[in-house]
């Protein structure tokens, strides 16, 4: 039983997956994509990580997904304005592509991992008052970075959409 759920949930995993990249408008696209989220939250369920799936719905499916669709709509994409591309734009782009794929390959098979004793320490991480412990305890400057980070890029959208006025 849970094998096969798990079948299913990453079969439509790739399948919404390959659909947001091969999907030709950006609003399917999008919406594919939230799909592929909730399928991965799926994952985690049977992972017994109730709290990450819910904050991955929420973050994710929820927050990330909604500034997507705002940028989509921002950048107002018609297929009459796209300049079509130069076939050798398309050859490099394909080769580019399959150098990185060729070194994530190569770079998975020579990694080995790396075995170690586990150490059970006996707390439940996850609770979430453990995890809170955690996020702000040892890990509070690199929270506080990523915070930053975001309210930099919330800041740097919000000027990049607004429009200037001309005085005359």
């Amino acid at each position: 039983m849970l094998l096969t759920l798990f079948y299913i949930l990453s079969a439509i995993t790739l399948a919404t997956a390959f659909l947001t990249i091969f999907s030709k408008n950006p609003i399917h696209s999008a919406i594919y994509l939230v799909l592929c989220f909730f399928s991965i939250a799926g994952h985690y369920l049977m992972f017994n990580a109730q709290f990450l799936a819910i904050v991955h719905v929420i973050v994710y499916s929820g927050a990330i997904m909604i500034l997507m669709l705002f940028t989509i709509m921002l950048m107002n994409l018609n297929k009459e304005d796209e300049k079509n591309k130069s076939m050798l734009t398309r050859i490099s782009a394909v080769i580019s592509f399959c150098l990185v794929a060729f070194v994530l390959l190569a770079a998975f098979i020579k990694a080995q991992p790396v075995i170690t004793e586990y150490k059970v320490s006996g707390q439940d991480y996850q609770s979430i008052k453990v995890l809170g412990q955690v996020l702000l305890n040892e890990y509070m400057v690199p929270f506080e970075f990523a915070s930053v980070l975001l309210l930099v890029s919330m800041i740097g959208a919000v000027l990049l959409s607004k429009k200037e006025h001309i005085n005359n």
